[in-house]
């Protein structure tokens, strides 16, 4: 783990090199009736990063996110946001905090740009003379714009979710927090999400995305956490997770080259080598990927593409579990 620094009053110095946004330590919830929803996880989410927390429903994901910000508490560990210990911090660090947990709840009768001005003028911290240009950008930026006097009762699911994310974003934040955020939305809806996503990562803010949609996710993360029944089963860099030599090496050639193209594979130490087609994949293993092409040229290989195909977060979670991930949990 990042060595951090740590304050007086129990925060993580925030400016200190390498501290990360959110931070748990042995975050555990335990309900009434013996039931432990969360089993000590250490959570490590580092500033920048799209770190994707998932798992299968009921895994956990949503209640450790009400631990850290602070809608639940913990039955034992601690949590950090910002650098600021949870949920005492909450008054200073929730401002610069977005999220979306669960369903949003809003005024059934207000329209969704009024229930938008509801929530802007109860936050102390929000300038006023900016309310309608924020709220407006807001609607824009997550395709409710044209709905945006429609009562919320008459929203379908797709577009409450929606209006669920334009709250979070009116204001700038540090860190976003979403909980299932494509929930309910189609085909459509889910891509422009996954596009405000890394929108949002690349105007520097971190955030915190929880799903049990692997292949969404997986389009846009930069670092992965993996929940099964209360457990952290493995978290870091996404490039860095799996099997480290399970990424596969695909070359589409001619049909008169196959066998040829096998050859060469065979030749530079590559295995698993299997012809599907008119493509040749082999496991790439400790082989470097940029002495793959000029071998194949050099042998008269005609190369009409070339590409890496790597584990998927499915892949890794079968790996960990030897289960699919629609699993109870």
């Amino acid at each position: 783990m990042t060595p951090t620094a740590t304050r007086p009053d129990g925060a993580l110095d925030g400016g200190a090199v390498g501290a990360p946004v959110v931070r748990s330590e042995g975050l555990t919830k335990r309900f009434r009736n013996g039931q432990v929803a969360v089993d000590g996880i250490d959570l490590e989410v580092p500033r920048g990063a799209v770190y994707g927390f998932l798992g299968p429903n009921g895994s956990g994901k949503t209640t450790t996110i009400r631990m850290l910000l602070g809608l639940v508490q913990a039955t034992a560990g601690r949590a950090w946001l910002l650098g600021e210990p949870m949920p005492d911090g909450g008054a200073r660090v929730l401002p610069r905090v977005g999220a979306l947990v669960e369903g949003p709840a809003f005024q059934p009768y207000l329209s969704g740009r009024a229930n938008l001005e509801r929530l802007d003028a109860v936050d102390a911290s929000a300038p006023r003379r900016t309310s309608a240009r924020r709220i407006g950008d807001a609607l824009e930026r997550v395709g409710l714009a044209a709905a945006a006097r429609k009562p919320y009762r008459q929203y379908s699911l797709g577009m409450k979710q929606r209006l669920g994310l334009a709250a979070a974003l009116l204001r700038p934040r540090e860190l976003l927090v979403l909980d299932e955020p494509t929930n309910g939305l189609d085909p459509q809806g889910t891509r422009e999400v996954r596009h405000l996503v890394r929108e949002l990562a690349g105007e520097g803010a971190t955030i915190l995305v929880s799903s049990h949609l692997l292949s969404e996710i997986d389009q846009v993360c930069t670092h992965v956490g993996v929940m099964r029944q209360g457990r952290l089963l493995v978290q870091g860099p996404r490039d860095a997770l799996g099997t480290a030599d399970a990424a596969q090496v695909v070359v589409t050639t001619e049909p008169g080259s196959l066998a040829q193209a096998r050859e060469t594979f065979a030749r530079l130490g590559l295995e698993e080598t299997a012809v599907d087609g008119e493509v040749v994949a082999a496991r790439l293993g400790a082989v470097a990927l940029a002495d793959v092409a000029p071998a194949l040229v050099a042998a008269g290989v005609p190369v009409l593409g070339l590409e890496i195909r790597r584990p998927t977060l499915e892949d890794l979670f079968v790996e960990l579990t030897g289960q699919g991930f629609d699993v109870s949990g």
